[in-house]
């Protein structure tokens, strides 16, 4: 979840989605102004993609990282989760 600059929503949504493990990123209503999912193989890959990335775009303010265990939805979010996780 990213707090950005009220001014600057839309380019700093722009630039976070143009990140490397970055595979979407939605304008929200709420408490943050962005929710941007990313996505690695393993989770010590966060700090890279999360400190050392996202947190560095102009206009980020800041973020609260959420991590999912277990996805429930009648959708097929297995078959998300798991793109480009061939092995």
């Amino acid at each position: 979840m990213v707090s950005a600059a009220v001014d600057a929503i839309p380019e700093v949504a722009q630039r976070i989605a143009e990140l490397e493990g970055v595979s979407e990123v939605y304008s929200v209503a709420g408490d943050v102004d962005l929710v941007a999912m990313v996505r690695v193989r393993r989770h010590e890959d966060l700090h890279d993609a999360i400190a050392g990335r996202l947190n560095k775009v102009e206009g980020v303010l800041a973020t609260q990282t959420l991590i999912a265990f277990q996805a429930y939805s009648k959708h097929d979010l297995e078959a998300t989760f798991s793109l480009g996780m061939e092995q």
